[in-house]
């Protein structure tokens, strides 16, 4: 089998060493495509109006100055050499990521790129990095035997898998749930205002560790509680019950004014 890896903190992320380590128990062929630099919050952002240089760092292992979305295309395109690879991993994201989230997550648009590009894809992110000793362990423990269980059931050509493991001694995670997309009932985004040396106002963009009240069979709701989450996402945003209703208000001739 041959593995693609990607992700969005950065060809010299912790997390991105796990990744490998992890793709070394699952095959011999295995070929990196990073970002140069962390792309954290990047989603499915292409570069188009600049350039992206490529740097080979290592056999089969390179970065570039593009986004996690740039680094799968150029990969699967430009830089394996020989046949297509047969599965992209993203990860390992320091930090979840769950329920609106996965909209913004480059870890996420990395496998949505492989997935576009007719590649089986899966985004893997570790939770809890604001709190001191989190460990990729969890991750390279149990991602090995489900990526190896995904592959053997496969999945639809049009969804990817999106697995998050809990920030929980691996003694105590003893569960994986398969779930659907939560939504928090919390607004976690916030700026905090700061003032540079030279009296300038600037503001830097965080998370609130504020939990929210997640339904049963969410993402969120498996984290919270010490399980593994797999989900399976895909990119039609399309509401159905709107669609449907709409069609018997707003089909036909256009209104006019």
């Amino acid at each position: 089998m041959r593995i693609l890896l990607t992700n969005d903190d950065g060809i010299h992320a912790d997390g991105l060493a796990a990744l490998e380590r992890i793709a070394a128990e699952l095959s011999d062929d295995v070929w990196v495509c990073a970002p140069e630099y962390e792309q954290s919050g990047a989603s499915r952002a292409l570069t188009l109006a600049e350039p992206i240089r490529v740097r080979q760092v290592g056999e089969r292992k390179f970065s570039t100055t593009g986004t996690p979305t740039d680094c799968v295309m150029l990969g699967i395109h430009e830089l394996v050499q020989g046949r297509r690879p047969d599965l992209v991993l993203s990860g390992v994201n320091r930090g979840a990521n769950l329920a609106e989230d996965v909209t913004m997550s480059g870890t996420v648009a990395g496998a949505i790129e492989g997935m576009a590009l007719g590649v089986p894809a899966i985004a893997l992110s570790q939770q809890g990095f604001y709190e001191p000793g989190t460990s990729f362990e969890a991750s390279e423990t149990f991602a090995p035997g489900i990526i190896k269980k995904l592959v053997e059931i496969g999945w639809p050509n049009d969804v990817i898998m999106n697995v998050n493991f809990p920030a929980k001694p691996v003694a105590e995670i003893t569960e994986v749930e398969v779930t659907r997309q939560g939504f928090r009932d919390v607004h976690v985004r916030h700026a905090e205002k700061r003032t540079d040396l030279r009296g300038k106002d600037y503001y830097w963009i965080g998370f609130r560790q504020t939990p929210s009240k997640p339904a049963e069979g969410t993402d969120l709701r498996a984290l919270y509680e010490g399980r593994i989450s797999v989900t399976p996402l895909h990119i039609d945003l399309s509401h159905m019950a709107t669609v449907h209703d709409l069609k018997g208000r707003l089909g036909g001739p256009p209104p006019k004014a």
